[in-house]
């Protein structure tokens, strides 16, 4: 019997993120260990998880120490040997927050399973995002954003450093590539609040917000509808921020480190899909953009 373009996919997809299981497997042990991760050799440093866990609790029980990098005394769940400092907005906090109902150990590993069940839907929205555009076309973008090969030492070797260290550090960018997908696949539904929604939620880290933006107005059947959502709920989420030691401490996290964060394995996920389908649909990209310009300057424009 024959599967059709859409149950052949299925049946690659599900190889792929069986890969990815195998991936995660691997990196599982080394949550549990303090070292250097992928980029620190030499150091000593506690898992990039544990940024987002002290981030949260703080969230609720210390807000203006939000950004504060390092160990307090004031009920947070120590972590060996210090918590790593929180960068993103306090948005994602929001989203962390069920996981504080775990141990810092068992959080950790949560998260991470939390992330792999997303791979699936990942997938699935990818095929939304394509059909029409062949099942190669698909394929390669799904093998891209599910497996994203780069094979070298971590410090076994493994097919995927990228994957590897998401696992190992129990880092966000999985969620984000599901957030900004979601948003896309909404958007060319005919759901522009909804897309707009999501999209606020996944602008904790603006980095890869600002490169989906032109999928985004590619995708959008009410661009003003989904900017001015995504706007409202990227207000409500942050408003923490209008705590001014929380403010000032974001500033200065920013200033200090988080923009100089150099782009780390993990933080091609997101990136290797933004531009997978950057490429494949560059075409309705530009035409979108320069409909937007038209647009732009007859909404500018004086009557004789």
């Amino acid at each position: 019997m024959r599967l059709g373009e859409k149950g052949t996919f299925a049946v690659i997809a599900t190889v792929l993120v069986l890969v990815n299981f195998w991936i995660l497997a691997g990196a599982i042990p080394e949550t549990s260990v303090a070292d250097g991760g992928c980029c620190a050799p030499g150091q000593i440093l506690a898992k990039d998880f544990s940024a987002y866990y002290t981030a949260a609790w703080r969230l609720y029980h210390d807000p203006s120490e939000i950004y504060y990098h390092g160990t307090l005394n004031d009920g947070e769940t120590p972590i060996s040997p210090e918590p790593e400092g929180y960068k993103y907005l306090p948005s994602f906090l929001l989203i962390v927050t069920p996981f504080l109902l775990l141990p810092y150990a068992q959080s950790l590993l949560a998260f991470d399973l939390f992330q792999f069940a997303l791979l699936p839907l990942i997938a699935a929205m990818i095929y939304v995002l394509l059909k029409g555009k062949g099942l190669l076309a698909t394929t390669a973008v799904a093998f891209v954003v599910l497996v994203l090969p780069l094979p070298l030492p971590t410090p076994q070797w493994v097919i995927s450093a990228s994957y590897y260290w998401q696992w190992a550090e129990g880092q966000s960018k999985v969620l984000e590539t599901f957030l900004i997908l979601g948003a896309l696949v909404l958007a060319k539904s005919g759901r522009p609040r909804a897309a707009g929604v999501v999209f606020g939620l996944a602008a904790f880290d603006p980095r890869f917000v600002v490169l989906g933006l032109p999928l985004v107005i590619t995708y959008s059947r009410n661009l003003k509808s989904s900017i001015a959502c995504a706007a409202i709920t990227f207000a409500l989420t942050n408003f923490v921020l209008l705590n001014p030691p929380t403010f000032l401490g974001f500033m200065s996290t920013e200033l200090s480190s988080g923009f100089s964060t150099p782009p780390y394995y993990y933080t091609f996920i997101p990136i290797s899909a933004l531009i997978s389908l950057l490429i494949v649909d560059r075409k309705d990209v530009v035409l979108a953009i320069r409909s937007l310009r038209v647009v732009q300057k007859g909404s500018f424009g004086t009557n004789p």
